[in-house]
């Protein structure tokens, strides 16, 4: 295997938002508190205070999180050293996705263990804990429901509805698991044996990454919510989180960037078993949206106080609930992600958390023994990986045709000759100047048309090697969508089950670039 690393720039999938704050572009820096640089957690470390009691309700919560699985040695090392003043998170976060959906899933986990051994490393009188923060509480289901093996989509209809990680996995889930006869057996026994979603990617996030000691959190907890209960109360009474986030954005898009996330007056859903629905206020009612529930002020209040498992913070709140539960350092995420959190600097003022230190995971592109055949048969450099299909088939086909198709002389001759017997037929009757011109024009046409002809003769006798480039362009980004986006990590693993431990050798989580892994 050989490994190449492609700047981010030259890829054309990020976008200048993103590429400026990796950069560390000044006008930015308002918006975040540490460069994403190694030399930035000696502050971050310094800045977070986490009390003794958020550690226990934390520790607490997890134990019984963990109450369904035989828990390894390195997870159970880690979440007892969660009690430690000196233990600290990072952490990254996402949906449940089927099967881990998209390879960037693995990516992201990766990325996050890997920057704990390097903090370790580099702060060996501290302990860091990886954390995969599960969201569960998110309701689309649409979004997370299917993977993509082979360019086949799998996919599982349900009628459940509200948080997903409470999703049940019941008959229906167990006729469809049925097609995935080729499963690892890491999911088949995270599945199989699992009564709800949440559960089950639990499970096998554990099966695949517990021996690194990787902690899985899952923020649907009524312990962890009390924790967040002045944030709630807040939110639904004096709107601050909607005034800060709304003011950042404002002063963002007046630097000519786009939002990533739009805040509200009020930034939560109301959660019940079935239901993840957003609270308005109307009148001096409060109502949960399409249902008949509806509270007074002081039920509200009374409700916050009783059961705040009830409330689930939006995109504007999540991260801020994140990092008050968790002593956490940094958070890891996708280009969309990370710049979002610009957007919510003035809501960690506001409350007095620390905001974490922002890192881009690691982008990867798996090449395997096929591509990289056909690779080397074209030519090609991993740079070529990123060209315009189009672009370069235009100018591969002119630089190997057999004949002139652009036909540049003669049409310099056609327009030579009407040009000259216009001048000449001119003199005779000024009228006829026009005809030659219109005949031009008309001559050039017939060209232009069998010289596309003469192009397509070229491209058919050609089509083996444009198939072939085609087919690797396809590889590395199906539809012009990034391989990590789209394909599940199972198209690798299945062949080789070392895929792991080789992404966790070759990553680095504080170089900046596409990691580029080919196999021959």
């Amino acid at each position: 295997m050989k490994k190449y690393c492609i700047d981010l720039e030259k890829t054309g999938q990020f976008s200048s938002f993103f590429l400026d704050y990796i950069k560390g572009k000044e006008s930015l820096r308002p918006f975040y508190t540490h460069l994403p640089r190694l030399e930035s957690f000696e502050d971050a470390i310094k800045a977070k205070a986490f009390p003794e009691s958020s550690r226990k309700t934390l520790h607490n919560a997890l134990l019984e999180q963990y109450q369904s699985l035989t828990i390894k040695d390195e997870v159970q090392s880690n979440l007892d050293a969660l009690l430690d003043g000196k233990t600290f998170t990072v952490t990254t976060g996402h949906q449940l996705n089927l099967f881990t959906g998209p390879l960037y899933f693995i990516y992201k986990i990766v990325s996050t263990i890997n920057l704990a051994r390097k903090l370790k490393d580099e702060f060996p009188d501290y302990h860091f804990v990886p954390v995969y923060w599960m969201a569960a509480e998110d309701h689309d289901f649409d979004e997370i429901n299917y993977f993509k093996l082979d360019g086949k989509k799998y996919q599982w209809n349900s009628n459940q509805t509200g948080a997903v990680g409470d999703f049940e996995l019941d008959q229906s889930f167990r006729d469809w698991m049925k097609e995935i006869h080729f499963a690892p057996e890491v999911f088949k026994e995270a599945y199989l044996k699992s009564k709800t979603l949440a559960e089950a990617v639990r499970k096998y996030v554990d099966g695949l990454f517990g021996d690194e000691g990787l902690v899985v959190v899952d923020g649907n907890h009524s312990g962890l919510k009390w924790e967040f209960a002045s944030v709630i109360e807040d939110d639904l009474f004096y709107h601050s989180a909607f005034q800060q986030a709304s003011d950042y954005t404002q002063r963002l898009e007046d630097l000519g960037y786009k939002s990533q996330i739009y805040p509200r007056e009020i930034n939560f859903f109301y959660l019940e078993k079935g239901i993840r629905e957003r609270i308005e206020l109307v009148g001096e009612e409060y109502r949960v949206l399409n249902t008949e529930i509806s509270f007074s002020p002081k039920e509200m209040k009374d409700l916050i106080q009783a059961h705040p498992e009830r409330f689930s913070p939006n995109v504007v709140l999540r991260p801020l609930y994140q990092e008050i539960i968790l002593p956490n350092l940094a958070y890891l995420g996708g280009p969309a992600e990370v710049v979002y959190w610009l957007q919510l600097k003035g809501v960690f003022d506001h409350f007095q958390i620390p905001f974490p230190v922002l890192l881009p995971r690691n982008f990867g592109l798996i090449l395997d023994s096929v591509a990289s055949r056909k690779m080397n048969q074209l030519g090609w450099s991993v740079e070529d990986l990123f060209s315009d299909f189009s672009s370069w088939k235009k100018s591969y086909v002119e630089a190997h045709a057999s004949v002139d198709f652009n036909m540049d002389e003669q049409k310099r001759q056609v327009i030579e000759l009407f040009q000259k017997k216009g001048n000449e037929a001119e003199g005779l009757e000024k009228s006829l100047k026009s005809a030659f011109d219109a005949a031009q024009v008309r001559s050039l046409k017939i060209l232009d048309h069998l010289g596309g002809k003469l192009r397509k003769a070229e491209e058919r006798r050609q089509e083996v090697v444009l198939a072939r480039a085609k087919a690797v362009l396809d590889f590395a980004a199906s539809g012009g969508v990034p391989q990590e986006r789209t394909v599940n990590f199972m198209q690798f693993y299945l062949e080789n089950p070392k895929l792991i431990s080789e992404l966790m050798e070759n990553f680095d989580p504080l170089e900046f670039k596409l990691f580029v892994l080919q196999y021959e």
